[in-house]
């Protein structure tokens, strides 16, 4: 995080595959990275192989630096709530697995109580008949990933459009989403 910009604040989401969580905050305003990485586990810097076996009990994740003058953390969660299946404790849509669950990694006791009132709101919403599994945790350490998955959806576009629509994500957001 840039200390030098006096609103730059940091957001960490878990959302399943970071590929699919990285594209709905990039073009954001007042958004000024998306990182795809690992954080939540044990290991130091973990790699792709070992969260994928489970090694490091680490979640695939974003980390988003923002402009809270530009935009609200709240705005933020809305976006990350709009990208998942909240219900699912086991993973994210094709892709199973703790390394795949859901989490919000809070950096200051504000995004904490935020993330928990719009946990809240989307239980009382009763949008979903399961109840929600997604994780308000504190951030711990960031462990940016390789470069070939940065900005994947830009480098592999059509690899990238076809994981998000066979792995039943877009079209589960489309269902769950469909009237917001």
């Amino acid at each position: 995080m840039n200390s030098t910009v006096p609103n730059s604040e940091r957001a960490t989401f878990a959302g399943g595959c970071f590929w699919c969580m990285e594209p709905p905050f990039a073009n954001i305003m007042g958004v000024s990275s998306v990182l795809p990485g690992y954080t939540g586990g044990t290991a130091k810097n973990p790699t792709y192989a070992a969260v994928s076996r489970g090694q490091t009990h680490h979640l695939e994740a974003v980390q988003i630096e923002f402009d809270s003058s530009k935009i609200e953390y709240t705005q933020l969660l809305n976006i990350f709530w709009k990208q998942i299946d909240p219900t699912d404790a086991t993973g994210q849509f094709a892709d199973r697995g703790r390394h795949y669950s859901t989490a919000i990694f809070y950096h200051t006791d504000i995004q904490k109580q935020l993330a928990e009132q719009s946990k809240q709101q989307l239980i009382d919403s009763k949008r979903f008949k399961k109840d929600i599994a997604t994780a308000i945790r504190p951030a711990c350490p960031f462990y940016k990933s390789a470069d070939y998955h940065h900005c994947y959806y830009k480098k592999e576009p059509t690899h990238y459009s076809l994981y998000k629509t066979h792995s039943g994500r877009q079209a589960f957001i489309d269902q769950a989403w469909k009237d917001v």
